[in-house]
């Protein structure tokens, strides 16, 4: 597996990321990701994003600009983060999730298979259930 891709996006400009030491992920030389996390070989992390100590970036999964995901957070296959989301420690989120820009995952919430979360939405952990509560941003 090349240490280095590179490849030309739709608007023409050269994009160019590196394997992550630690599961081959594709990661942009402007981001920066803990060498204990973990990014599939097929997952691409964007410039200006932040991925924690031990979280998980599932196959097929991208982290756009500017995102930061804490610690111990799983993403799994095929999800979507919008630019500038943040993701809190300890969160979930299931595969073929799409996560809006903007948008607050707070810390242990879990969001199922195939969630869509609207730009700009915070999703709270439920103290009670233990589920998340989706709200909107103020």
């Amino acid at each position: 597996m090349a240490a280095k891709v590179e490849f030309e996006d739709n608007d023409g400009r050269m994009v160019r990321y590196v394997r992550h030491s630690n599961g081959g992920g594709l990661v942009s030389p402007g981001a920066r990701v803990h060498g204990g996390a973990w990014v599939a070989p097929t997952a691409y992390v964007e410039t200006g994003a932040r991925l924690g100590d031990r979280s998980r970036i599932g196959a097929g999964s991208w982290l756009d600009h500017d995102v930061i995901v804490g610690e111990d957070v799983l993403v799994d296959r095929n999800v979507h983060l919008g630019p500038r989301a943040r993701v809190h420690d300890g969160a979930r989120i299931g595969a073929g999730a799409r996560i809006g820009s903007y948008v607050v995952v707070g810390r242990g919430a879990r969001l199922p298979a195939g969630a869509i979360v609207p730009d700009r939405t915070v999703v709270r952990r439920s103290a009670r259930s233990g589920r998340s509560d989706l709200g909107v941003a103020a």
